[in-house]
């Protein structure tokens, strides 16, 4: 960035990175990467979402997702 003049340097503090005006205009939100984890699930559970066919991974994530909003919502409620 200092070679392409997006930073400025100066005696006091070192390196002062000065943004271009249009930078929010071009920034993009990035989810972080999935979390990999190691999940033990009852047979039954499992083979459950495994005869649904493929994706029955991204079912179980579905599932555990809408658990965790509606136990959010139920926190925030007074």
């Amino acid at each position: 960035m200092y070679d392409r003049g997006e930073l400025e340097q100066t005696d006091e503090t070192g390196m002062v990175e000065e943004l271009p005006d249009d930078f929010w205009d071009r920034a993009v939100m990035v989810d972080p990467p999935p979390r990999s984890v190691h999940l033990k699930l009852d047979r039954d559970v499992f083979d459950y979402f495994k005869a649904q066919g493929k994706g029955h991974l991204t079912r179980m994530q579905n599932v555990l997702r809408a658990y965790v909003r509606a136990q959010m919502k139920r926190e925030d409620e007074p």
